[in-house]
């Protein structure tokens, strides 16, 4: 009995291949497998959310896309050729380090600049098409944003077609200072033309829209529509509250205060856009391109 008191306790002992192992069949998780809606915070597969396009199946929120994903769910397929490709970002204010942005965005989103233009089909009707990319520099307002879309309301006044923009902006490029907010009166005054011959102008506002595209070209369509929930406004909340010292509504500056204000004429779930503004082209006596 006295010898069992000093005798050794026996374990067990594992062997680190076990640990091995265990590592080995852990489940491998694609990188971009599942999204995390911006709203109601519930975990989507990223599958399902590019087959609603980007649009949250828990609580409809409407993901921010870009202008290519935008032009393929928008245009008829194989339609769109792009204008005025050929215009490229200067550096008129030699604003330090802007060259090495513009080109950091140009590789992160696959696109020239904040804008993209072009003409394509939506059901067979021809029509011109401006989509802003808020994935390029928040689709700010430079030079080339303001020059792509006034080429692109002129080529749709000479040609006469209806012309068709999606904005989303952060506003003015602050790194071309003044060149920048001239843009606003440059494409007002070419959208002032398009009117004059009687063409039909159609906004659609996208999260989200402020600043000096507001103030402009995005707010002076014949008829402006917008996605769900998006945030349009010039300045910034805390700036008008700030300046007008009061607390404003907690759904100010978002696309259902604006349409019960009479700022907008209707909001359109992403799924029925395309057939709306089909239905309104229609109805304004646009035919089928022969």
């Amino acid at each position: 009995m006295l010898k069992d008191l000093f005798r050794k306790t026996q374990y067990a002992t594992v062997s680190k291949m076990a640990f091995t192992k265990l590592e080995e069949v852990k489940p491998n998780i694609p990188s971009g497998m599942w999204s995390k809606c911006e709203s109601c915070g519930s975990i989507l597969y990223t599958e399902d959310l590019n087959s609603n396009l980007h649009v949250c199946n828990r609580c409809n929120f409407h993901f921010r896309i870009g202008a290519k994903e935008r032009i393929r769910q928008f245009c008829d397929k194989d339609t769109f050729n792009e204008l005025f490709k050929e215009i490229k970002t200067q550096n008129p204010l030699n604003f330090k380090g802007y060259e090495e942005k513009i080109k950091s965005y140009k590789e992160s989103s696959g696109n020239d600049e904040a804008v993209v233009v072009g003409i394509c089909k939506l059901n067979g009707l021809k029509i011109a098409l401006g989509v802003m990319d808020s994935y390029f520099m928040m689709g700010s307002m430079g030079t080339v944003v303001g020059e792509k879309i006034t080429r692109l309301v002129e080529y749709a006044t000479k040609n006469k077609l209806p012309l068709i923009i999606f904005t989303t902006s952060g506003g003015a490029r602050m790194q071309e200072g003044i060149f920048s907010l001239m843009q606003m009166a440059k494409i007002s005054a070419a959208l002032a033309k398009h009117s004059e011959k009687g063409l039909l102008y159609i906004t659609v506002l996208t999260n989200p829209t402020t600043g000096g595209v507001t103030a402009s070209f995005a707010m002076e369509g014949d008829i402006t529509l917008s996605e769900p929930s998006a945030l349009i406004g010039f300045a910034g909340r805390r700036v008008i509250e700030n300046t007008i010292k009061e607390k404003l509504p907690n759904d100010f500056q978002k696309a259902e205060f604006l349409l019960k204000k009479g700022f907008i004429d209707d909001i359109v779930h992403r799924k029925e856009l395309k057939k709306k503004i089909y239905i309104i082209l229609s109805l304004h006596g646009v035919i089928e391109d022969e």
